[in-house]
């Protein structure tokens, strides 16, 4: 099983450097000002340019607008939207058809309950990111370092490609992906040395751990 790898949050040229030397697939720009690895559409754009073709360019927003997303893809060139929020089966498939571009949408998981949320994701949305639920109260919807019960997702089939998130590391992927056989997995606080500031060597040996075989 080729396990596809998402480093989210990249805010400067080293961590991005580092995600594609270690062969990311998909690398994330988050248009979230109340995250430590916001980026403003300039910062992206500069940042979009160093991408080689075949790394997906994502961004993250959360429940934007439409005027939001506009002001993003006019600067950015990316290549998958990326729902964080709230948003409904509703609105990602209305995102889907404003923008011309595929939606991956997030879904926050705690409790078995959670994952029936998945079916109607699925119906709508071109891949699924399967994160844990942030606590209540938090600022982020994401990004929280928190990982859930991935005992959950055994043997469980799911309508379309999707990635695990949530408290992955370099020192637990492996045991995430033998668990969930998740198809990929997304990472950002986990390879970083402070909130925002991705470490490279981590990169490196998250990718490492994340693509080594199964036994």
């Amino acid at each position: 099983m080729a396990v596809s790898v998402k480093i989210c949050g990249l805010t400067e040229a080293a961590g991005l450097s580092a995600a594609v030397e270690s062969g990311a697939r998909y690398v994330g720009l988050v248009f979230f000002p109340k995250s430590p690895r916001h980026v403003s559409a300039e910062q992206a754009a500069a940042l979009a340019v160093q991408v080689p073709l075949g790394i997906a360019k994502v961004g993250l927003f959360v429940n934007p607008d439409d005027a939001a997303l506009a002001a993003v893809l006019e600067r950015v060139p990316l290549d998958l939207i990326q729902l964080h929020g709230e948003e409904t089966p509703a609105r990602v498939a209305e995102v889907r058809a404003l923008t011309g571009l595929p939606v991956m949408k997030a879904v926050g998981v705690a409790e078995p309950a959670d994952l029936d949320q998945l079916w109607d994701y699925g119906l709508v949305a071109d891949m699924l990111l399967i994160d844990a639920k942030p606590p209540k109260g938090a600022e982020l919807p994401g990004g929280n370092g928190l990982a859930f019960d991935w005992r959950l997702l055994a043997g469980r089939q799911i309508l379309k490609p999707w990635l695990l998130a949530g408290g992955l590391t370099p020192d637990n992927v492996h045991e995430a992906i033998r668990l969930t056989r998740a198809p990929g997995v997304d990472v950002s606080s986990g390879v970083e040395s402070a909130p925002g500031v991705k470490d490279p060597e981590r990169i490196r040996r998250f990718a490492a751990r994340a693509t080594a075989p199964i036994l």
